[in-house]
């Protein structure tokens, strides 16, 4: 695939506090790319200096190989949709979506034919002349899309645009945003917070924490093969425990060695353990090196998630069975299913902005 962005050891910082910290990304032509991690760890600052809002300290922002940190954001081949529409009141479905087109002053036949197929793309044929106060607020946040998209950018930058929106919707627009973003072939740079709308919509996610980019990979890679402990945890639900890897595919944890399928560490390196929860067998006892109480059941719907207490760690595990509180149970897991990495120290920055 062509590279369609670069960012080149970008730095920001406010008010004397590191926002990013050189951070450095390819980004792809056609690639759905997920900016995640939690509240304020710059993902949307990174978005805002790809759309020209925000200019870097030092680094640089390349589009197509050109230099573009001092090009404001109507000279970028690139559109925006933000949390908030900001859809014009007193326009009409349809003259909101051909706003940008005349300003440019595109033909009105020309205007016509464009915001008729977008409008057919976002699902909204027909609502041409209803206005924006009458619109839910799911079909407000595709007439948005479809401003944007009518314009035919190359990249389309979305600032976390279905926070707004209720679960069910929320899922149902981020199977529509994907077929949207497939059908026209653009390249579509997305922030959130939500593990599972990326997991679901993203050709590669880029974890980020405190300003720094912890991981890059497929959301497969993400989730089966994390990096270190941050990613492990933010993606799903993991146990993390304190290990010491003994050799090449021998982790001891919780007192027991166990074999592991990692290898490239010191001998007695400390690392950290990452289980899923979903990995763990419940056995008996005398069935397992590791055996807890179960402190609490919870059904989810398609599984189990059980809390079991093991000498100071609680375990979570999910299962299709479920054991008793109050009961004891072994803990099984093959080596595949042990994942180790190296321990790491994070910047703190908690209180900076996004």
């Amino acid at each position: 695939m062509e590279k369609i962005i670069s960012l080149e050891n970008v730095a920001l910082a406010f008010d004397g506090e590191t926002i990013l910290n050189n951070i450095s990304l390819d980004i792809y032509d056609k690639e759905f790319v997920t900016l995640l991690g939690p509240s304020g760890c710059g993902k949307t600052t990174t978005l805002r200096i790809i759309g020209g809002f925000l200019e870097p300290d030092s680094g640089n922002v390349i589009f197509e190989g050109k230099k573009i940190n001092n090009l404001p954001p109507h000279k970028r081949n690139i559109n925006t949709v933000f949390q908030r529409y900001a859809l014009f009141p007193h326009l009409n479905v349809y003259d909101n979506i051909a706003f940008g087109l005349r300003v440019k002053k595109a033909q009105e036949s020309e205007i016509r034919t464009r915001v008729t197929q977008i409008l057919k793309l976002v699902n909204l044929s027909g609502f041409e002349k209803r206005s924006i106060g009458r619109l839910s607020g799911g079909q407000q946040q595709r007439v948005a899309i479809a401003r944007a998209l009518v314009n035919r950018p190359k990249v389309l930058l979305l600032d976390e645009p279905l926070g707004a929106l209720d679960l069910k919707l929320r899922k149902e627009m981020q199977i529509e945003l994907k077929k949207i973003q497939q059908s026209l072939e653009i390249t579509f740079i997305y922030v959130t917070h939500d593990q599972e709308e990326a997991l679901t919509m993203s050709d590669t996610v880029v974890v980020m924490n405190n300003g720094d980019i912890q991981q890059i990979g497929t959301p497969q890679d993400i989730y089966n093969e994390p990096i270190n402990a941050f990613v492990a945890d933010f993606i799903g639900e993991s146990n993390i425990l304190d290990g010491v890897m003994r050799k090449d595919f021998l982790v001891s944890m919780h007192g027991h060695d166990f074999e592991c399928v990692d290898k490239g560490f010191n001998d007695n390196e400390e690392v950290d353990v990452v289980i899923r929860p979903e990995d763990i067998k419940i056995t008996t006892p005398d069935n397992a090196k590791i055996s807890g109480t179960v402190t609490n059941v919870t059904f989810k719907g398609v599984h189990f998630e059980m809390s079991v207490k093991s000498e100071n760690f609680d375990w979570l595990i999910h299962s299709t069975k479920a054991a008793e509180p109050g009961s004891k149970i072994g803990m099984n897991f093959d080596p595949f299913d042990i994942h180790i990495m190296r321990k790491t120290k994070v910047r703190c920055c908690d209180n900076e902005s996004e």
